[in-house]
């Protein structure tokens, strides 16, 4: 009786305690289970609606190769004039400021100089001896024709009048170039002033004088810019350079004036390595009459000289927390409620609001991501 009584209490100590060991195992799973989903994030399908959140998935998309390079804006020399005087002289009028828009044949300058009265007043006494010199050679060739006269006397005739009229076209071109009429002066009219004529127009760049001001024939005096076609002037390193053909395309900032990108295209691409190993690269704006670029404006510009197709999302999608590129990915959808997990990946290049992913091999095809919304689940 005794060993039956034994029997029966150990068999109910055996089943007390895996009865004890299963109830924990059971706990165990669905405290494992509780702390899974705790790690989630859980946004409801309201707040989703609410937020204007939206999934996405990885995307193909066409990401440029670039060569990146400085330049600035400018015009083609035949746009720009450096204006002197051919004779020295003392400014006596200047009516124009920088900045000021000027036309092609406008008078910018008026110089002042005694030695135009002398070059006239030579001009005049040629002019005038001009006439009876012809006449004189005139007759002397009639005379030897028919032998009347001697070839000295001829000679002496042609010399003089040839040299005459190699004097008056010297001085005429001097008073053209000097913008006198030689008509005026012919006329008797003797001025002691030349006026200085707009070669193009534009608008005035520099001025580096003032009145009365007395300036050289070496003397830059006013500096004019036609920004009526203007084109970007860029500096491409040796080791690049090969790279860049005719025809790619150019995209580029100016950095003081905002974060706009503009485009542009290679037009010449230069033949001459400079000292600092560079080499111009010229190239045409798109739309550059819409713009308003000033010449010598600071430009960073990529040439693109390839593309590459890689797997990307959107920038809004990616979230920086302590130098590391988080998103967040879809574990589950419920009735009610979005289930995220917080994941890290590794970024390549961004263009165009997209950004390449590189570990997506970690990450299968039909994976569904937080494209919109991220930052404020994440970033707070």
């Amino acid at each position: 009786m005794q060993r039956i009584f034994y029997k029966i209490l150990l068999g109910s100590l055996f089943f007390l305690f895996f009865s004890c060991e299963t109830k924990e195992d059971k706990s165990e799973s669905v405290v494992s289970s509780s702390e899974s989903t705790q790690t989630m994030i859980q946004i409801s399908k309201v707040q989703f609606e609410q937020n204007q959140m939206q999934l996405g998935v990885l995307e193909e998309r066409t990401f440029p190769i670039t060569v990146q390079v400085n330049g600035m804006i400018d015009v083609p020399p035949e746009n720009k004039a450096v204006v002197s005087v051919t004779m020295g002289g003392y400014i006596k009028n200047m009516p124009f400021l920088e900045g000021d828009t000027i036309e092609k044949g406008q008078r910018l300058v008026t110089v002042e100089n005694q030695e135009f009265v002398v070059l006239q007043q030579q001009y005049a006494e040629v002019y005038e001896q001009l006439a009876f010199l012809k006449s004189e050679y005139e007759r002397q060739k009639t005379m030897i024709t028919e032998k009347i006269t001697s070839q000295k006397s001829f000679l002496k005739a042609e010399s003089e009048y040839k040299t005459a009229k190699a004097t008056y076209n010297g001085l005429r071109t001097q008073l053209k170039i000097l913008n006198i009429s030689p008509k005026a002066v012919e006329q008797g009219k003797i001025t002691s002033e030349a006026s200085i004529y707009a070669p193009l127009s534009g608008k005035i760049a520099k001025v580096n004088i003032t009145k009365g001001m007395y300036v050289s024939p070496a003397t830059p005096i006013i500096e004019i810019i036609d920004n009526s076609h203007i084109h970007l002037e860029l500096s491409v390193f040796e080791k690049d350079i090969l790279k860049v053909k005719k025809g790619q395309e150019i995209e580029f900032k100016i950095p003081e004036t905002g974060t706009n990108t503009f485009k542009a295209t290679v037009h010449l691409v230069g033949t001459v390595i400079e000292d600092n190993r560079t080499i111009k690269v010229h190239g045409h704006i798109e739309d550059e009459t819409s713009h308003n670029f000033l010449t010598g404006m600071f430009v960073e510009a990529s040439i693109i000289t390839d593309t590459v197709t890689s797997k990307a999302l959107s920038k809004e999608a990616t979230v920086a927390i302590d130098d590391k590129i988080y998103v967040l990915v879809l574990r589950k959808q419920e009735a009610d409620n979005y289930y995220f997990e917080q994941k890290e990946i590794k970024t390549g290049e961004s263009y165009n609001e997209y950004i390449v992913i590189e570990n997506v091999d970690n990450l299968p095809p039909e994976t569904k991501f937080l494209t919109k919304g991220a930052f404020g689940l994440l970033g707070d």
